[in-house]
């Protein structure tokens, strides 16, 4: 068992000093390596970060336990064929499918109702374009877990006479009332005037798109300035999330119930629920993963020739080293062995200095960027073992041609 370990202890202290006899030449060797492992390591971490923004980000304008129905909601891809057909066969959503979901749904901690239209804002000599105006029931900000950061939501008695009061998303706030308290002042809506009665908690951007350009007025307030025929988004909020898929299955029933759906018919209504997103978004990220992984592994391909490459000069500068190892009896195997153990080391080094680079890379983009970097244990796996394997891999050849030299030819070479 001693030789053993003494010809591994041996051969690591003769790599080691190889390695550093050189250094010049290994790290210019590592390089390649180093950029392979970091770039598998960042684009996981890249990948697993953009999943945990949208995932939040959806959350946050959702809420938690909130599904939504609506005429064409959806998820998932969907062919052009099937969206056609679906805009044919859906109906409109209307007030009375809204009071009966709201009477029928015995499991639903909340329905609420929503209808939504573009509106350009002006007073004052001051334009935001391309507003969302909400009109929505009292509840919404339960629904959806608004935070109302000055003011309050709306009362249901002010749903019920359609007053003209107004909630504001920050933009809108930041545009008209900067620097001042926009409670109790007016801001004009479609050259109505409403009292501004809360400000919402700014939700940031998603993809470069402002979470925050909206105003919500009553539904009430909206069906009078747009009309009712407009079809409507019914919401829904389940008590804890064990219930909610019960909670979404009796909404879908009693909904089918209403428009007397027979069992071999389809829905004639989107939903989409928060959970349903989280997976779209799991499947849309697993398949950048797919694409964009083995692309960063042929980086690492990269490094393991210049390992090859490297390996074989110095296969060619220890010509006598080897023949004189072989005349002293060192046996084929182990100088196979020697030379595997030198390029897997070197590998490994670029591995670990690579993961160290990518968590340099990484804490940097956390901190420039809203994506959270987050560095998983199967990526950090995955490219060391990859790059210890390319050591290994492309180290084979060189080691193969050190075992194969003749010691006499080798000496006398030398």
């Amino acid at each position: 068992m001693k030789p053993v370990v003494s010809f591994y202890s041996d051969a690591l202290r003769i790599a080691l000093q190889s390695i550093l006899a050189h250094k010049l030449r290994s790290f210019l060797t590592l390089i390649g390596i180093i950029i392979g492992v970091a770039s598998v390591v960042v684009v996981g971490a890249s990948i697993n970060g953009l999943n945990t923004y949208v995932v939040k980000k959806v959350e946050k304008v959702l809420g938690a336990n909130h599904f939504m129905i609506s005429r064409t909601a959806h998820h998932g891809e969907m062919t052009e064929a099937e969206w056609e057909e679906m805009n044919k066969r859906n109906k409109r959503l209307t007030w009375e499918d809204y009071q009966w979901l709201k009477a029928q749904c015995d499991s639903c901690a909340e329905v609420g109702a929503q209808m939504d239209t573009m509106v350009d804002l002006k007073q004052d000599g001051i334009e935001l374009k391309g507003v969302e105006m909400a009109g929505v029931t009292a509840n919404m900000a339960i629904i959806e877990d608004k935070t109302i950061s000055d003011g309050r939501f709306f009362a249901d008695h002010e749903i019920d006479t359609a007053d003209l009061v107004c909630v504001l998303g920050a933009d809108v706030r930041e545009k008209f009332f900067p620097g001042v308290d926009p409670i109790g002042r007016t801001l004009r809506v479609r050259d109505i005037p409403m009292t501004v009665i809360g400000v919402e908690e700014a939700r940031g951007s998603m993809f470069g798109q402002s979470l925050d350009k909206h105003v919500y007025v009553p539904i009430s307030t909206a069906e009078r300035m747009i009309g009712r025929r407009q079809s409507l988004q019914l919401h829904g909020k389940a008590e804890a999330r064990e219930q909610f898929q019960a909670t979404i299955d009796e909404a879908r029933v009693a909904l089918r119930t209403k428009r007397k759906l027979t069992s071999n018919e389809p829905d004639n209504f989107g939903l989409v629920d928060v959970e349903e997103l989280n997976t779209t978004i799991d499947q849309f990220t697993g398949a950048i993963a797919l694409v964009v992984t083995p692309i960063t592994l042929l980086s690492l391909l990269v490094g393991g020739i210049v390992v090859m490459n490297i390996m074989l000069v110095s296969v060619t500068e220890r010509t006598f080293e080897i023949g004189l190892r072989k005349a002293l009896g060192a046996r084929r195997g182990q100088i196979l062995l020697q030379f595997l153990i030198e390029s897997s080391l070197l590998s490994a080094f670029g591995g670990l200095f690579g993961l160290l680079v990518a968590s340099g890379i990484a804490w940097i983009i956390t901190i420039a960027t809203p994506v959270p970097m987050t560095i998983t244990a199967g990526y950090v796996v995955l490219a060391l073992a990859v790059s210890g394997g390319i050591g290994m891999l492309f180290g084979i050849y060189p080691a193969f041609k050190a075992a194969k030299l003749d010691p006499i030819a080798a000496l006398q070479k030398s």
